[in-house]
């Protein structure tokens, strides 16, 4: 008999692939975890070719992607795991808990290392803030993340909320997470040897939160509210012991491997631990506690219950392993062991109910070569679209209106609601360019810069790709930052749809030479697909959290510190694109454009030499130019430095909008002592390279087609008028 491999979610030809590999039916236990861990979001088998253009190798990387996070090497013996993760789909059904549990998901994946959490960021991706129904999304994601990252004590030190039409139906909840850890003490989850057992630590399972890495994979339907079921319930409180008792555990030595319990639950965490580890695996499902009388073999194994890990432990260590679970108020249940004979098996009742390879199950899905074809409108999206705009008697509300624009004001009403400082190791919290943290053990700072831009990623993917990881390790170079590795979530439509499928090639594309050039690897990372709804689909938006270091005697160059009397240099080219720019979308322009072309020689020489600017204490204050272009990078610094700045720019130039509100490209703005002039100048030799200002006074004055008060910059940048 025929199983319906549909309603499990395999297509025809992945139900002909099982039972070919299988050589006979999966009964209806196995098909509904077939159906699961080989949904998109657990096997990646639209993405697996395209994500091996990554670069993943670096002097400083120590894990790359295939690990639960990777980590870089700070010195000292200590190492920094770190990754970025999508919680899209449940959010936009239940808010806070869809926000809140992803915070705790990523956390783990950090924990699962064997680090401690340090430092959290969110990407946040929404509709019109016009909108009462975004509103109120907004608002419920907002205080998830700040409820669960708050009372676990892991500071959220920064991240980005975009706002876009595209994103109304189907919102975006990207969670970051970085964790410092020992390097002797680092654990990973494939190293498990037979013999050895398998344990259950933290809460019981129960019905929460089954299938949701499928329901994750599938569009938004206009009945998402009927998938409440599926959405997993957090308890931050349950978290913090949890990190406790695992981080003790693994410092006495107690665990041979671990695994995080997300997504598919018990099913994926110990199928990938045998397939990863070479071996096999029994795991009795009598012997897991669970909260909820009646439930089947297929909701045991598939529920994404949260605060969970699994451990693989050496037979004479398991009493001690309860023991401090027991200290730490946490359940720990041996459930399985491991074999030799690579078979995953499920026994329950005496019975077995899954005799499965670990292979199969755990990560080797069917690769489906979807067909990829350039969008018919190709050329026309690179083209700036013509629109009416005002002449230069306009500029000051032009700025003005920039600044309200909800992807560039002020996000205090966000921010303010996560403790950024528990821990008491950040440096920069959110608001600027980078976020800094401490690291005493490893006698470093971190910084981490998170991107992204999906209008240029529409218009143009292979260069907006390109610009989005780019602008992200500039930001790091800026501020002294020597580039580690980079992280990053993909968060795209159905790859079904050819053009769809297009402009995802095409960003990886992007991104992966831009990675090559800046001499930045990837080392982890997320893949979320099917993001639509029958509204329609999200723009293409890959989210990048670059990493990078500086030791602990450095001091960062960070925006807001000029002086009175410094001078304002401009780095880079004095003109760069409109198209795609908020300058335009913000006066209703339709999409269009594309950002300057990518060169690596060109970037990687700007990242160079901003660092060593920045090392050699050679510019009082720095920031890239990006959203809003010259003008608002100039209203920023400003706001941040509290005073004004009288700007004249070179005669030669034609002064057009491309000038103040182009975007894209290596540029920055500095703040310069008079006395550092000279050495400034110098190490910028063969750039183009303009002093455009003085700092002073109260107000912003460019030649004589802008001239605002500052008091006025503040109120429209923070919303007071």
């Amino acid at each position: 008999m025929v199983m319906d491999f549909k309603k499990a979610g395999l297509s025809a030809k992945e139900y002909e692939a099982l039972v070919q590999e299988l050589g006979r039916e999966p009964n209806e236990t196995e098909l509904q975890l077939f159906g699961v861990m080989w949904s998109e979001h657990c096997s990646y088998k639209s993405t697996r070719p395209l994500l091996k253009l990554f670069p993943t190798e670096g002097p400083a990387v120590l894990q790359g992607p295939g690990e639960n996070a990777g980590v870089v090497d700070l010195g000292q013996g200590i190492g920094l795991a770190f990754k970025v993760e999508s919680h899209n789909h449940p959010s936009a059904v239940e808010p806070y808990q869809g926000a809140a549990t992803g915070v705790g998901g990523i956390i783990r994946d950090i924990l699962a290392m064997g680090a401690r959490p340090v430092a959290s960021m969110d990407g946040l991706f929404f509709g019109s803030p016009e909108s009462s129904r975004v509103r109120r999304l907004r608002d419920g994601v907002v205080r998830g993340v700040g409820g669960y990252g708050n009372a676990v004590g892991v500071p959220t030190v920064g991240g980005k909320t975009v706002y876009d039409p595209s994103y109304a139906e189907n919102p975006l909840v990207n969670a970051f997470c970085a964790g410092v850890v020992s390097l002797n003490k680092m654990v990973s989850s494939q190293t498990a040897r037979p013999g050895q057992k398998v344990l259950l630590l933290g809460s019981r399972t129960g019905r929460d939160g089954i299938a949701g890495a499928a329901f994750a994979s599938a569009e938004l339907s206009e009945d998402a509210q009927s998938h409440r079921p599926q959405i997993q319930i957090g308890d931050p409180f349950a978290e913090k012991l949890l990190i406790e008792c695992c981080l003790e555990l693994l410092e006495e030595g107690l665990v041979a491997a671990m695994q995080d319990m997300g997504a598919a639950g018990v099913v994926s965490s110990s199928s990938e631990v045998a397939a990863k580890s070479g071996v096999g695996m029994v795991i009795d499902m009598d012997r897991i506690p669970l909260r909820e009388a009646g439930m089947t073999p297929g909701e045991i194994a598939l529920s994404e219950s949260q605060e969970r890990m699994l451990l693989v432990v050496d037979p004479d260590m398991v009493n001690e392993v309860e023991r401090r679970a027991r200290r730490w108020g946490l359940e720990c249940a041996p459930i399985g062991v491991i074999t030799e004979e690579r078979r995953y098996i499920y026994t329950s009742q005496g019975s077995v109910v899954v005799d499965l390879p670990p292979e199969l199950i755990g990560g080797n899905a069917p690769i489906i070569p979807w067909e990829s074809r350039p969008p018919h409108d190709e050329e026309e999206r690179k083209k700036i679209p013509p629109t009416v705009r005002p002449g230069p008697e306009g500029w000051n509300d032009e700025l003005l209106a920039l600044l309200q624009d909800p992807n560039l004001r002020c996000q205090e009403t966000i921010f303010q609601q996560y403790d950024s400082m528990v821990q008491t190791n950040t440096l920069a919290g959110p608001g600027g360019d980078v976020s800094l943290i401490r690291v005493p053990q490893a006698k470093a700072q971190v910084a981490f810069s998170m991107e992204a831009d999906p209008w240029k990623c529409f218009t143009d993917p292979f260069n907006g790709g390109a610009e989005t990881v780019a602008r992200s390790v500039r930001a790091l170079s800026v501020c002294g930052a020597t580039p580690l590795g980079l992280t990053n979530c993909l968060n795209f439509p159905s790859p079904e749809k050819p053009d769809q499928f297009w402009e995802l090639q095409e960003v990886i594309r992007g991104m992966a030479e831009a990675c090559q050039a800046l001499a930045c690897p990837v080392v982890s990372g997320n893949v979320s697909l099917y993001n639509e709804s029958p509204a329609g689909r999200i723009l293409p938006t890959p989210v990048v959290v670059a990493v990078g270091s500086l030791s602990d005697g450095d001091t960062p160059l960070l925006g807001g510190q000029g002086r009175a009397g410094d001078r304002v240099f401009l780095v880079g080219s004095p003109r760069a694109s409109l198209g795609a720019s908020r300058y335009l979308l913000r006066r209703g322009a339709p999409l269009r454009g594309t950002p300057p072309p990518f060169s690596g020689a060109w970037e990687a020489d700007f990242s160079r030499r901003a660092r060593a600017v920045a090392r050699g204490r050679h510019a009082r204050s720095g920031r890239i130019i990006s959203g809003g272009g010259l003008a608002v990078a100039l209203a920023k610094e400003l706001l941040a430095s509290g005073m004004g700045a009288l700007i004249s720019l070179p005669s030669d130039w034609k002064m057009d909008e491309e000038i103040l509100f182009g975007e894209g490209g290596p540029r920055a703005i500095y703040a310069v002592a008079s006395e550092g002039v000279a050495a400034f100048r110098q190490l910028w030799e063969g750039w183009p390279l303009d002093e455009i200002g003085v700092l002073g006074g109260s107000r912003l004055r460019v030649d004589n087609v802008l001239n605002l008060s500052c008091d006025d910059l503040a109120a429209a940048w923070k919303g007071e008028n």
